[in-house]
């Protein structure tokens, strides 16, 4: 589905919503906990087979999808997961719709991903309520409904999904299910910012910079703008090597600006305007901007290749040192996936 990816949560950490569970199950979920995957393994298996334990045959999935000390098998996982998602347990569903939905150890399936999904909304699974948001959205597995993709997406924003809370601001900003509301566009985005979701963080800096539904703030925008520069958010790092390059509310500092484009540029943020601006530095400056990008990666990422995450709504550029109208591609991005029905 393009930019609206499904939200797969790690489902041990999804497990806790549902509440206690008896003492002979958590001693699986205990080992699992400690690392002791074939122990986990095997008192899960003992509880699913002298209990059917709903609870027992997710944690076999979730070994299984995860390769937890066993080799990772998708259809094993599939398997369990299904076991567990017919005794009703909202957390297998969840994480069988995410098979589903990805193809993953069963035939690829919008539409039973989507009645999965929906089972353990209906349920009040955070996550599964906005999985189905994005269907609605999409319209894969579900016919599109935008007013139906505001609603579930609202109850997951309202349960705390970080995701959700971006997603739904970008429903408001563009007018999709409901009517264009910067404001409430501002507000929803600003609650993932200040919650430290990288994505919402730029695109909430970049609202408090042009005072778009928020009173206008740069250097709080800027700061925002910073924090998720160093998450590793592209579109953060490239608007601040602008920021940087035209001296805006930071001091001008070409290295920096171009340690930030360098950072970018490898996870895929191409900008004509810094790459002039880097072949235009010195050889020792470009040496230092180099050095200073390699020692980021490094300290954030221990020498891992960086990986470009979900691009961020707004994608503003810079116009004599001022942030202007963002190229709004996600909320459009639905429409132009495949539909599968």
């Amino acid at each position: 589905m393009k930019r609206y990816f499904l939200y797969a949560a790690a489902l041990l950490l999804v497990l806790g919503i549902t509440g206690p569970v008896s003492a002979k199950e958590s001693e699986a979920y205990a080992a699992y906990s400690k690392g002791r995957y074939l122990t986990a393994l095997k008192l899960a298996k003992k509880e699913a087979e002298e209990d059917d334990s709903k609870e027992a045959y997710t944690l076999i999935g979730q070994i299984y999808a995860r390769g937890a000390g066993v080799p990772q098998d998708y259809e094993k996982a599939a398997e369990a997961y299904a076991k567990a998602a017919d005794l009703g347990d909202p957390n297998a569903q969840f994480a069988l719709g995410n098979l589903v939905a990805e193809g993953q150890g069963a035939k690829k399936n919008y539409r039973l991903a989507g009645d999965l999904f929906e089972k353990a909304a209906r349920s009040g699974h955070r996550e599964a309520e906005y999985n189905l948001a994005l269907l609605y959205l999409s319209g894969n597995g579900r016919r599109q409904d935008e007013a139906k993709a505001v609603a579930w997406m609202t109850k997951a924003a309202m349960r705390g999904s970080l995701p959700a809370q971006y997603d739904l601001g970008a429903l408001y900003q563009f007018g999709r299910g409901v009517p264009i509301d910067k404001k409430k566009a501002a507000e929803w985005i600003g609650k993932a910012a200040k919650s430290g979701y990288a994505d919402a963080q730029v695109e909430y800096g970049i609202m408090l910079f042009r005072g778009e539904g928020v009173e206008k703030d740069q250097e709080r925008g800027t700061k925002l703008i910073e924090l998720s520069a160093e998450q590793g958010n592209p579109i953060a790092q490239n608007r601040l090597a602008k920021l940087y390059a035209n001296g805006v509310i930071l001091d001008k500092d070409l290295v920096k600006a171009a340690k930030w484009h360098i950072l970018a540029r490898e996870a895929g943020v191409s900008d004509f305007d810094l790459e002039l601006l880097l072949s235009k530095l010195s050889k020792e400056q470009k040496a230092e901007a180099q050095q200073a990008a390699f020692d980021w990666i490094d300290g954030n990422f221990k020498g891992e290749p960086l990986e470009s995450p979900q691009p961020p709504i707004a994608q503003g550029d810079m116009d004599d040192g001022e942030l202007v109208p963002p190229v709004r591609k996600k909320a459009e991005a639905a429409d132009e996936a495949p539909k599968d029905n």
